[in-house]
């Protein structure tokens, strides 16, 4: 398979987005703040070539490596790479990101072990936040903010206020299936009224290229279709996977990963039988659910 080579965007002085494409599974973005004299990083990668090659980016763009990187969350597409940069940088996450990531250790070599993921230490944050904290990247103002259970339970927004720029980690995938299978269907909607109130002009999402606002109401329609689907399969006794290969994804057809729409509506199910948002799925099973969809032939990684 021919993957693109990822690039950098500048949607505003200053403010670098490192674009993977095509956005994929393991091609997730990244994106550096830096004055010319520090420099903030937002995510890393899923292997130790592509952190490395994001180190790179980062020297060639004429700005000091990272004292400081941020995690969105805690998926080993975003911190994987953490290692690379660790030595002279701190690692800021949300304090649930740091629990899930030491939970996770090395997750995506036990999902994908054919994958080279390079030598890859589990870094997870060392400092770690509630609710909000604000950082200065010289005369850049950098908030990091909660936006409750969402893609997972320690999600976090980077937002840039005067450059009306926002790294949304994975709460939005532009032209990119959503993924719920550890967050929230309910949270994510709220995250995404959440998004709209800081008023971005620049949406950096966690997968595929840079978007505007409007990437939050597509996002908005997919999450109340499944949880239109999932209320009608669960009132006629259907299993997750059999209210998935039932469904018409309509205009959301053309969306990468489609397989997920079946861990999203495990998510959904949970939630109407009163678990708690976030609550632990059963995600092997999910996996076999999503290979499924995918035609039998299992997700891959293409990093």
């Amino acid at each position: 398979m021919s993957v693109e080579e990822p690039y950098l965007a500048q949607p505003a002085p200053g403010v670098y987005a490192y674009v993977q494409p095509d956005g994929g599974w393991c091609l997730n973005n990244a994106g550096f703040v830096s004055d010319g004299g520090r420099t903030l990083l937002v995510d890393t990668a899923a292997t130790e070539r592509r952190a490395l090659a994001l180190r790179g980016a980062v020297l060639a763009a004429g700005v000091p490596l990272p004292r400081t990187v941020v995690n969105t969350h805690h998926h080993g597409d975003h911190t994987y790479g953490n290692g690379v940069f660790a030595p002279g940088a701190v690692i800021l996450g949300h304090e649930a990101a740091r629990a899930e990531q030491l939970a996770a250790g090395h997750q995506l070599e036990m999902i994908w072990p054919a994958t080279d993921f390079g030598k890859v230490e589990i870094t997870p944050p060392d400092l770690t936040y509630a609710d909000r904290l604000t950082l200065h990247v010289g005369g850049i103002e950098v908030r990091v903010l909660h936006p409750g259970v969402a893609h997972t339970t320690g999600d976090s927004v980077v937002w840039l206020p005067r450059q009306k720029v926002v790294f949304t980690g994975d709460l939005v995938f532009a032209g990119g299936t959503p993924f719920l299978a550890m967050g929230s269907l309910s949270g994510s909607l709220r995250a995404l009224e959440r998004l709209r109130e800081l008023g971005a002009r620049t949406v950096v999402p966690g997968h595929g290229p840079l978007t505007d606002p409007s990437a939050y109401d597509s996002t908005e329609r997919y999450l109340r279709h499944v949880g239109e689907l999932a209320r009608e399969g669960r009132s006629r006794g259907l299993t997750p996977l059999e209210t998935a290969r039932r469904a018409d994804l309509g205009e959301f057809a053309s969306w990468r990963e489609s397989e997920r729409l079946v861990a999203n509506v495990h998510r959904a199910y949970a939630e109407l039988a009163g678990e708690p948002e976030g609550a632990p799925l059963d995600i092997l099973a999910v996996l076999r659910d999503m290979t499924v969809m995918n035609g039998g032939t299992p997700i891959l990684c293409h990093a």
